[in-house]
């Protein structure tokens, strides 16, 4: 199970020739409390019950294969008040990425930084599949190559750990945001695109889209929700699309990696790849970031390579990731960037639906250094 996870910076990324990854269709993910969350995200994650075959909703999605405690979707995290906007209207566009994903770029300051070893252009065409424990046709990965994937944010604290570790190393990774953790905190997607990493979606609410009823913490408050799984995709699809505001990516990962083939089939027709994983580092369940180091390197030491899932939504992965990451440099590990050859084409419907579901909301999207800066200290 898991819990609750487009780049601009995709447009503007030089085209880097790799090697093509021509595909087939599939997918998957999962998500847990975050134990620094906000205090109301916290009184979610307490008021948890245990079940083997539960769906953890948005913010925490189940993988009916193993037992861990349900996580309704994190209510959006408390803000000071601020005064409602006029209209509705879309985030404006972040600013491009500085500069284009380029393999084997020095990486200032950090002369043992992981870098980018790689970049491969992906042509999502009919939906292929990647990550061996649900897809096994494209396995484009050498030995020692890893892709870093972050599910479930953005979350405030958590998501830019992650983007300073990442920085730091000069190396990037691709985002798979939960469309309402989206409307809640646009500007720190913005961010992720801004850095230049690759955003693809993972659904509106987290939910299991075997199934069409579950819950969903929307302002506070969990509801009982029926859905539509196809909704559930295009609404989170449509959502991390508003919040960045522009171009994502056409890779999606279903909750808990839980993929029916009906809707496999769906994204296939809609030309959207679908992420499984080959290192599934289960850090929702590890509560120490010292032992979500040791699940990624253990695991990685045995597959050899990898596509490796982790949260940007979890306090542990937040605190471990800049040790992990000299961890994997240390080991000789590279990193492989897959840069998608199109951006995302959403569904006018879904894009009001979002238009309407955000109405209202504060809209200073400007980046906090913009709108503050020290001038003296």
């Amino acid at each position: 199970m898991r819990l609750i996870t487009t780049a601009c910076a995709i447009a503007a990324c030089a085209g880097v020739t790799i090697a093509g990854v021509v595909l087939v269709q599939r997918s998957s993910a999962p998500v847990a409390a975050d134990a620094a969350a906000p205090p109301v995200a916290q009184a979610a994650a307490a008021a948890t019950a245990t079940d083997e075959n539960a769906t953890v909703e948005a913010g925490g999605a189940a993988r009916t294969a193993a037992a861990v405690p349900i996580v309704v979707a994190q209510a959006s995290p408390p803000k000071p008040a601020a005064p409602a906007a006029p209209a509705a209207q879309a985030p404006a566009a972040p600013a491009p990425a500085g500069a284009a994903i380029v393999a084997g770029a020095a990486c200032p300051g950090n002369p043992n930084a992981l870098g980018i070893s790689r970049v491969v252009e992906v042509d999502t065409t009919g939906g292929p599949g990647f990550g061996s424990e649900q897809f096994k046709t494209h396995d484009f990965l050498r030995e020692g190559e890893i892709v870093l994937t972050f599910d479930d944010g953005p979350w405030p604290k958590n998501t830019q750990a992650v983007l300073a570790a990442l920085a730091a190393h000069c190396t990037k990774a691709i985002f798979f945001p939960i469309g309402l953790h989206a409307t809640y905190e646009p500007g720190i997607l913005k961010q992720v695109a801004a850095a230049g990493h690759i955003i693809g979606s993972h659904t509106w609410c987290h939910q299991n889209l075997s199934k069409t009823k579950g819950r969903c913490m929307t302002n506070g408050k969990v509801e009982q929700v029926t859905y539509d799984p196809k909704d559930e995709i295009e609404k989170g699809i449509s959502a991390v699309h508003w919040a960045v505001g522009g171009p994502t990516a056409p890779f999606f990962r279903f909750p808990g990696l839980n993929q029916p083939a009906d809707m496999v089939s769906y994204l296939g027709q809609r030309n959207i790849a679908i992420f499984s994983a080959d290192i599934d580092s289960f850090d929702f369940k590890l509560h120490k970031p010292d032992l979500v180091r040791q699940s990624v390197m253990s695991k990685l030491k045995k597959n050899g390579k990898g596509i490796v899932l982790m949260h940007d939504f979890q306090r542990p992965t937040a605190e471990a990731i800049m040790a992990l990451l000299n961890d994997l440099k240390a080991a000789g590990y590279k990193v492989v960037v897959m840069k998608p050859k199109n951006s995302v084409t959403t569904i006018a419907s879904y894009d009001e639906m979002i238009t309407k579901q955000v109405k209202g909301a504060a809209s200073d999207d400007r980046p906090t250094s913009s709108v503050i800066r020290t001038i003296s200290e």
